[in-house]
């Protein structure tokens, strides 16, 4: 799945029609074409995914209650992301510098 993010802050009173354009015209993509889109408000603690379905497109948004979700600054103007990072994101991990674990202890 590719996924897009809108650097930079976007507008939440945008619905889809607002959000389709942005896409088509700051990141340049076909919003038909299955990629998923983010948008992320100016305080940082809302998120909106943006994707075509094959017949009609979804809204998915997202407010924290607390915290911030990671995002790049505006002049990086678009940013690409793979389906895991974008899961990351969701949950409000900094998907930039995720911190990996180390293998479990072995018991027995």
């Amino acid at each position: 799945m590719r996924v897009y993010l809108a650097c930079g802050v976007t507008d939440m009173r945008k619905g889809i029609g607002g959000l389709v354009a942005k896409a088509q015209d700051v990141l340049k993509q076909d919003t038909r074409s299955g990629a998923v889109f983010a948008f992320r408000g100016g305080r940082g603690d809302r998120i909106k995914l943006l994707h075509w379905d094959g017949q009609g497109f979804c809204l998915y948004y997202k407010i924290l209650e607390k915290g911030r979700f990671p995002w790049p600054s505006p002049a990086e103007g678009a940013a690409n992301l793979t389906s895991a990072q974008l899961a990351m994101l969701w949950e409000g991990i900094d998907w930039r510098r995720p911190t990996w674990t180390s293998p479990p202890d072995r018991v027995g």
